[in-house]
């Protein structure tokens, strides 16, 4: 399995290994919390800073600007939507079609000491739950990798995310703090 890195709406988390992704985005029916929106910084994998801007682009529909530091021309933007579900808050953005289209799911929280905190899903564990017949879906192989397509409905998908016993299928991708902080 290749390595990829991809930078997906607010997962411009550092993505290694494998991708799940869904048929359908969240739909735009929440708003986001206020203390979402700005701009944030951290670094990635290899130490190299990022920063992130998160702003409103129409009603409950969102934007994430994403660049390395002092290298403007390589900004990527992301249109994302999200949903909260039980204690939890969702993203969702379009997948590249080199990664096989398609929507991702990602986790988020603001947490106490003010940072924004960004969760994928496990592949593993999620390929480990269409074994058990808790999800539906098929794998796919793209040349960036290999993924999972979850046919569930999003109702299915939300009661298998927000049941504490599958908290472990969420992975820390990112962490980042208010810029200028």
């Amino acid at each position: 399995m290749k390595a990829w890195r991809a930078l997906i709406a607010l997962s411009f988390l550092l993505l290694s290994g494998c991708l799940v992704t869904f048929k359908d985005p969240l739909p735009a029916d929440q708003a986001a919390p206020a203390a979402l929106l700005g701009k944030w910084t951290s670094k990635n994998a290899w130490g190299e800073p990022l920063s992130l801007e998160l702003k409103r682009i129409a009603a409950n529909r969102y934007q994430a600007v994403t660049a390395h530091q002092g290298q403007s021309r390589q900004r990527e933007t992301y249109d994302f939507t999200v949903s909260r579900h039980g204690s939890r808050w969702y993203l969702s953005a379009a997948v590249p079609q080199r990664l096989g289209g398609r929507f991702t799911i990602a986790g988020f929280e603001l947490n106490d000491q003010h940072e924004l905190v960004l969760y994928n899903l496990d592949l593993e564990q999620i390929n480990q739950a269409l074994g058990q017949k808790a999800l539906s879906g098929e794998t796919f192989t793209t040349t960036e990798g290999d993924g999972v397509l979850i046919s569930s409905p999003l109702p299915e998908v939300f009661a298998y995310l927000d049941d504490p016993a599958n908290s472990d299928v969420f992975v820390e991708a990112a962490r980042f703090t208010r810029a200028g902080k």
